[in-house]
């Protein structure tokens, strides 16, 4: 026997335990061994099996380091401890007090839209520079200020303005680019940036221990609304370094430790559905839908509301540079899509099935597109989550290998078990957030519907809003043809993402299931006939479609389609 292999023992029965240069133990069954004994060690081994041994040892290391490296969290601004929330807790204010005139309007935010002197008051701002933030905690603390005012200026009054003044546009745009962000409202502004702990020595993983920071309404119902989101977040975090467990262990070929990463990944997932259940506690959905709604709406796909051009960012050159954006959205959640990309889940354009996997889209957040082209609206939300976050999907990508693994590895049931599993519970997860989206968006937007056919029209109301926009459209697909009060048959519900609403949410629950291994599991999740929350309390006793054919208006800020190829839940 070489010298550079030593046997260790004979445990458990049947195996020979040897450890190779450099010292790594290798486990090796007695059929692998000639039956004529060595008269030294009492085994004969083949002549060539520790070369194989060696050099199968020498392709698995220069195999693995031939792999693009697993991402490292600090290098991509991500916490360990809170994944895409800040490291470093959100500003309550910015501490130059050069930028005292941007905290007071936030500050009165609620009183100035109540008295229509909004826009005026921001008009009168003078065009503040930006040299003054230094951290990244500042810069992200006047993120949110600016399009919270932003925002509240456009949709702020009885019609929506379709540009911005110089005092908004020129710092955010500068303060977007450096967060590398669109200049629009994104989950990032509302969500990720926008909170604070009511004690500083409780976790933020806790809805008890939330609070926002900002709100356009200075209602309980839009903190809570934003505050989900926040835990949702904060629960979810631990799922990031345990799934790029999960990955290393996978190279390794460690099957008991990505089984475990697995485990604790589907467990976590069961608390975060419990906390997204928790939106009726605190969010009314008539206040959400007609109150909250319409100041996340964006510029794309707005026509209707008031913005056929999208939305002029005025610098004050008197060059016109209108914009299409979404709004906010939670497909803009870089953990939900981490999920996703982890898992190996694929998603493609509403609409589109089969094997296809999606482009990845390399534009840049300032280059937004006019509505109309067909794109993934999911990969598509990536430019509008912060620079670093959405680079670190994108590495994650190229190195995710755990559904590969989980395939490789179809007959040990615990793992493909552990792996379902995950999948099954993301795929609930997606289930209640369909019926979250009906209760709050398509059933109000019936009632809405509802009430504009019994009112007269000289006691509708005259304000053009979101609730009313598609009740008020002139023309359908550039015809020209009045569409009427109602609107036609092809004015269904779109998102304020511009997406089809029940559409794009089912294929994104069915594509969840996609992966399974187990036949049984597969059939389970992608079985087309599902009626999502069927007795739930935020369903009642309603099936979805049954209330999709009559519903003509909805979204989270705006209109609803069923037959547009993009989009979004909040916004077009």
């Amino acid at each position: 026997m070489p010298s550079a292999f030593v046997i260790e023992g004979r445990r458990p029965a049947g195996y020979l335990f040897i450890t190779p240069c450099p010292r790594r133990l290798v486990r090796i069954h007695l059929a692998r061994l000639r039956s004529t004994p060595d008269p030294v060690t009492g085994y004969s081994l083949r002549q060539d099996f520790f070369l194989q041994l060696h050099l199968k040892s020498q392709l698995t290391r220069a195999t693995l380091a031939m792999l693009p490296p697993i991402p490292i969290l600090a290098d991509y601004g991500i916490s360990p401890t809170h994944g895409f929330l800040p490291d470093v807790l959100p500003l309550t204010r910015l501490p130059d007090p050069y930028y005292n005139k941007w905290e007071a309007v936030v500050s009165n935010l609620q009183a100035l839209i109540l008295s229509r002197r909004l826009r005026s008051v921001v008009d009168r701002l003078p065009v503040l520079s930006t040299i003054g933030l230094e951290h990244e905690a500042e810069w992200r603390r006047a993120y949110s200020l600016l399009c919270f005012m932003a925002h509240s200026y456009v949709w702020g009054g009885d019609q929506p303005s379709d540009h911005l003044p110089p005092s908004i546009t020129v710092p955010l745009l500068q303060v977007s680019e450096h967060l590398e962000l669109p200049p629009v409202a994104t989950y990032a502004a509302v969500c990720l940036w926008n909170f604070k702990p009511l004690f500083m020595d409780e976790g933020i993983n806790s809805l008890e221990n939330l609070a926002s920071l900002n709100t356009f309404t200075g209602s309980l119902d839009e903190s809570w609304f934003y505050l989900v989101s926040v835990a949702i977040e904060a629960h979810g975090a631990p799922i990031i370094p345990l799934m790029l467990t999960a990955i290393a262990a996978a190279r390794e070929g460690d099957l008991a430790a990505v089984t475990r990463c697995l485990r604790g990944f589907a467990e976590r997932l069961t608390d975060l559905t419990s906390i997204l259940q928790r939106m009726h506690e605190s969010c009314d959905p008539l206040i959400f839908y007609n109150r909250i709604r319409p100041f996340l709406a964006g510029s794309k796909n707005m026509a209707e509301a008031g913005l056929p051009l999208g939305l002029n960012y005025d610098d004050g050159s008197g060059r016109l540079d209108y914009r299409f954006y979404s709004g906010g959205s939670n497909a803009q959640s870089s953990l939900i899509q981490f999920f996703d990309v982890v898992l190996g889940i694929d998603h493609r354009p509403t609409g589109e099935f089969g094997k296809k996997k999606p482009s990845h889209s390399s534009e840049s957040p300032r280059e937004d597109r006019a509505p109309g082209q067909r794109h993934n609206f999911i990969m598509d939300m990536r430019r509008y989550m912060p620079g670093p976050h959405a680079r670190f999907l994108n590495q994650v990508g190229l190195v995710a290998n755990v559904r590969d693994f989980v395939e490789t590895h179809a007959d040990n049931p615990q793992l493909t078990l552990a792996y379902d599993a995950c999948l099954a519970m993301l795929s609930s997860f997606r289930d209640k957030h369909i019926a979250i989206v009906t209760r709050y968006i398509i059933v109000p937007s019936r009632e809405v519907r509802a009430r504009s056919r019994s009112r007269s029209p000289e006691a509708t109301r005259k304000r053009l809003d979101l609730a009313s926009a598609s009740r008020q459209r002139k023309d359908v697909g550039g015809t020209g043809q009045s569409s009427g009060p109602t609107g036609t048959a092809n004015t269904k519900l779109k998102g304020t993402g511009g997406t089809a609403l029940i559409p794009f949410l089912k294929q994104a629950r069915d594509e969840t299931g996609e992966p399974a291994v187990a036949e049984w599991t597969k059939r389970f999740m992608t079985r087309t006939n599902r009626t999502e929350g069927r007795g739930d309390f935020f369903m009642g006793k309603s099936e979805v479609s049954s209330i999709i054919e009559e519903v003509q208006v909805g979204g989270l800020a705006g209109t609803w389609t069923m037959d547009e190829e993009v989009g979004g839940i909040c916004n077009y």
